[in-house]
């Protein structure tokens, strides 16, 4: 396709994915209390505005701070909905535009990375949504009984999705190290040497990514991701070998020349070349070739 069909198809595609957002959202305009609601569950909410300072740390009174906060965060809400809902569209519109431009095994892999990648998002999305109340819980647990908790709700609902989203991408690590060994960018034995770093590695990554300060959530996060990363070296080990039994030249080195086989081999019968008295034509050409060549 000439350079102007691929941009008319991309504003098409980019068209088609907005349009399912936009209308997703106005549907989840409906419902918005509701989505607030769900997305502010996690808090410990405190029986009554009064006695919040009685309770002190125990729980929450959740305000807005200004004169626009909730419409803002209603628009937030709804566009976080229809992003969230409407994903199958855009992904699929994604895919249809880059889909032609692949090659046979690259659209395998491709599909087989998509069908993992949204399980473990929504494993990790789960995981951080049942820690949440915990880890909240924790961080009010900090305040003086002589002190209320009283947190913008917009700020609960950036504290939640930040939470989701942090976990969601996590756990997409082991996929990508089991894409790149696919590939042949890194073996298994080499993922196995670097445990020590990635252990480490993962533990600071979920005390810095988590925005509780808790070690609980640490944990959380990272004991997952590390059990998937040890499965991802297994994953790749094992298909080294595969790879290993398929090709026989894989243990050579860049530098080493493969075996050659030196034994006889049959040609066949050949048709002889006829004398030079023997032929009609001497100056004739045989094969595009005369007698000199």
């Amino acid at each position: 396709m000439p350079l102007a069909e691929h941009l008319r198809e991309l504003r098409n595609r980019l068209a088609k994915a907005v349009l399912a957002i936009v209308v997703v959202a106005l549907l989840a305009a409906f419902y918005n209390t509701q989505l607030m609601d769900f997305l502010s569950s996690p808090v410990p909410k405190c029986p009554d505005r009064d006695l919040a300072q009685s309770h002190g740390g125990n729980c929450a009174v959740l305000t807005f701070n200004s004169l626009g906060a909730p419409f803002g965060t209603v628009v937030k809400v709804c566009l976080l909905a229809g992003v969230t809902i409407s994903s199958p569209v855009w992904l699929y519109q994604l895919w249809a535009f880059l889909a032609p431009g692949l090659h046979k095994n690259e659209k395998k892999y491709t599909v087989a990375f998509v069908a993992t990648a949204a399980p473990l998002f929504v494993a990790g999305a789960y995981l951080a949504y049942l820690i949440m109340p915990t880890s909240m819980r924790v961080l009010l647990s900090i305040t003086p009984e002589t002190a209320a908790n009283t947190l913008s709700l917009n700020d609960i609902l950036d504290f939640t999705v930040r939470m989701i989203l942090v976990f969601g991408l996590a756990f997409e690590l082991p996929l990508i190290l089991v894409m790149m060994n696919m590939v042949g960018m890194v073996t298994g034995k080499t993922m196995a040497t670097w445990w020590r770093g990635v252990v480490m590695g993962i533990f600071v990554f979920g005390a810095i990514a988590t925005p509780s300060t808790d070690p609980f959530g640490m944990c959380i996060l990272a004991v997952p991701i590390i059990i998937l990363y040890f499965g991802a070296v297994g994953f790749s080990l094992l298909n080294d070998k595969r790879r290993a039994r398929n090709n026989p030249d894989a243990l050579l080195d860049d530098d080493e020349a493969a075996p050659l086989d030196l034994a006889p081999q049959p040609v066949g019968d050949s048709e002889p070349m006829p004398a030079l008295t023997d032929r009609a034509d001497p100056g004739a050409r045989r094969n595009g070739y005369d007698d000199v060549t």
